[in-house]
């Protein structure tokens, strides 16, 4: 979204005197000390902590300048990179010549720094640092790259291999490639165990058969565009109110029982699930895309019922078996609920929204107090830019 852009330079030359902080907007700040020194700041919260970046005074950096800056820093962030410790490494790299690194997170780090700028897709360069930073760095991380074995690798693929697949999958192709790196750079030798070919699918089922394994019933997030379009052809109560289920990436019982009440279709377009129907007990307020909308004002109607998607049983709502048995029908394979992790795993490998938003969009409770405590806003601008996002990628743009 577009930064506030409160400042000006012609305000900070004539107004601001007093000490004390200046918004900009999207947490840049302008800081005049008790002694008049002018100088910029970036704001910023990570791992549950308030952080300040350091831009430069401002005799040496202008405003122009210190927004750029602070969109780099952003950016940053939202890829998953702290860009306090990321200047500071700078600094050092600058004073000290350091020994090659030797944890596969600094050598994965290292590569991914040397040859993404030879990847042309951005969406491609940022799934590299996230993906790597979910399910292989808390693992691998702090071990060198000679110390990894078939047995580390294994204990990061495992969890997700047959939840989600298509992640599992690309972990593992980079594993391959870093520590294959790492052996051309004589930080390892021997057989590189995240090799699939006669080593890893002896311990892996292979992934055209995991269909088959009924352990994960969330459908792969690439095949969505596909069921969607076909879903949005048939007519019926359950399909539009399965339709709506992926669109919102809402709970089953908290979209059943929608009601007119809780709706605004002309000013914020957007629906407020009450506490009650909510797993926290709290109210939540969800963006409505264009296609929701549709669909919202053209279902068949029940005169006095006040639930949008009618049960069989008048002024009632459907139950939460209806969208399951449409699901037995369509697709046996998955259940309603999976369209919530794969809403996840499409916002976090195929999007550069922060982890707040897309948390809050899907309603999870933050369990970190300290978290809490500092997302007090309910992002619903950038909740609402994602959901868009969403919408595009569902129906590619003609829903």
């Amino acid at each position: 979204m577009p930064a506030i852009q409160r400042l000006s330079a012609a305000r900070i030359e004539r107004q601001l005197k007093k000490p004390g902080r200046y918004a900009d907007g999207d947490g840049l700040y302008l800081q005049i000390a008790d002694g008049g020194t002018r100088a910029w700041l970036y704001q910023y919260s990570w791992q549950g902590r308030i952080r300040q970046l350091g831009l430069g005074s401002y005799v040496h950096v202008s405003l122009a300048d210190a927004r750029k800056k602070a969109k780099a820093a952003r950016d940053m962030v939202g890829d998953g990179i702290d860009p306090i410790a990321l200047k500071r490494d700078k600094r050092k790299a600058s004073t000290v010549k350091e020994l090659p690194p030797t944890s596969f997170e600094a050598f994965a780090t290292e590569y991914i720094a040397t040859h993404s700028p030879s990847w042309r897709n951005e969406t491609h360069r940022k799934q590299w640092t996230s993906t790597l930073k979910a399910y292989a760095f808390p693992i691998l991380g702090k071990m060198p790259p000679a110390e990894i074995d078939t047995p580390d690798v294994l204990r990061v693929l495992k969890p997700i291999w047959l939840s989600k697949p298509e992640t599992a999958n690309r972990v593992r192709q980079r594993l391959e490639t870093i520590l294959g790196a790492s052996k051309a750079a004589k930080l390892r030798s021997g057989d590189n165990p995240a090799q699939w070919d006669d080593h890893l699918e002896h311990s892996l089922p292979a992934l055209s058969k995991i269909r088959t394994v009924r352990h994960h019933p969330a459908m792969p997030y690439a095949e969505l565009p596909s069921f969607v379009r076909k879903l949005a052809k048939r007519d019926g109560i359950a399909a539009r109110a399965l339709e709506m289920l992926i669109l919102t990436a809402a709970r089953t019982g908290s979209l059943i029982g929608m009601k007119d009440r809780e709706l605004d279709l002309r000013n914020a377009c957007s629906w407020a699930i009450p506490g009650e129907r909510m797993k926290s007990g709290k109210e939540h307020i969800v963006p409505l895309c264009d296609r929701a909308l549709h669909i919202l004002r053209t279902i068949p109607r029940e005169k006095s019922n006040p639930h949008l998607f009618m049960g069989q049983k008048r002024g009632s709502h459907i139950s939460n078996m209806t969208m399951l048995e449409l699901m037995r029908k369509i697709a046996p394979d998955y259940v309603p609920h999976g369209f919530r992790s794969s809403y996840t795993d499409w916002a976090n490998e195929c999007t550069s929204a922060a982890h707040a938003v897309i948390e809050m969009s899907l309603a999870h409770v933050i369990e970190n107090k300290t978290e809490a405590a500092y997302r007090r806003g309910d992002l619903l601008e950038k909740r609402r830019a994602l959901m868009l996002e969403w919408e595009t990628f569902l129906y590619g743009g003609k829903p």
